[in-house]
């Protein structure tokens, strides 16, 4: 592997106690993995990033002047998203893709990866989390950015976009509203997914330190194109500077998981 980077941090004032998320805001792969033996297309598809997500976390950082860490390499590599322990952290099918490249894998193939990829990126979010609190004596707010396909199995998604959480609503109560307020707007609470995942990375690095977050999922023809995510970037920067105006978003208070107790 060489000068291969698992992650990128965009620069931003860390005094304005806010950072933005890209988990899958990328598709590269490292040359020695080639395709992982899937066509080329595959990599246009939201089985390898999730489309749109990184020319908006960059729109989004550079109109409000805050952090951003980016994932560097394509979830079809390891799920940057997924803690150490899930077994879907290196997926064999994805959407009815089968991955070659990645079944059979090794155990030393396995923990390769975490090392080489997995564990930069979340160290690179720990770190730039923990600066942002140490510039500002307060708790960051934390806003992850993903992208949902139009339709699933045939099925027609209605939402425009979707906030994903577990139980701490401190930023998300907040968020739904003023994105509901915009009456052309199909607003999901948690839908199309759940956000209570254990050990995903708002888990690891909010959840379980008390730091308030929300996870904003946009529909992925939504921010297909320049127009389009320039007129979302639009929306949410406005949105998440009035959400990091309030002071009781820079607090720290841990709530318990709907995944389960807490271990350590």
């Amino acid at each position: 592997m060489t000068n291969f980077a698992s992650f990128e941090i965009i620069s931003g004032n860390r005094d304005k106690g806010m950072v933005i998320l890209g988990d899958h805001a990328m598709r590269h792969l490292p040359e020695r993995y080639g395709r992982l033996g899937l066509p080329e297309a595959a990599f246009s598809r939201h089985i390898a990033y999730d489309i749109g997500i990184e020319s908006l976390c960059r729109h989004l950082c550079q109109t409000l002047d805050v952090p951003g860490v980016l994932g560097g390499f394509s979830r079809l590599l390891i799920d940057p998203n997924r803690g150490e322990d899930d077994p879907t952290l290196i997926m064999k099918i994805s959407d009815g893709a089968i991955i070659p490249g990645n079944h059979p894998i090794t155990d030393e193939e396995w923990n390769y990866r975490i090392e080489a990829f997995h564990r930069p990126y979340h160290k690179a979010v720990d770190e730039t989390i923990s600066e942002v609190a140490k510039a500002t004596g307060q708790a960051p707010l934390v806003l992850s950015m993903h992208s949902f396909t139009p339709a699933w199995k045939g099925v027609a998604r209605p939402w425009h976009a979707s906030v994903l959480w577990d139980s701490d609503d401190r930023a998300v109560t907040p968020l739904l509203a003023k994105l509901g307020a915009d009456t052309d707007l199909v607003v999901g609470d948690n839908e199309p997914y759940d956000g209570a995942l254990r050990n995903d990375t708002m888990f690891r690095h909010c959840m379980m330190k008390g730091i308030p977050h929300a996870l904003l999922e946009v529909r992925q023809d939504l921010i297909g194109d320049e127009a389009g995510i320039a007129e979302w970037a639009d929306r949410l920067s406005r949105i998440f500077a009035e959400l990091n105006a309030d002071p009781a978003l820079h607090e720290y208070k841990r709530f318990q998981s709907r995944t389960g107790p807490y271990e350590g």
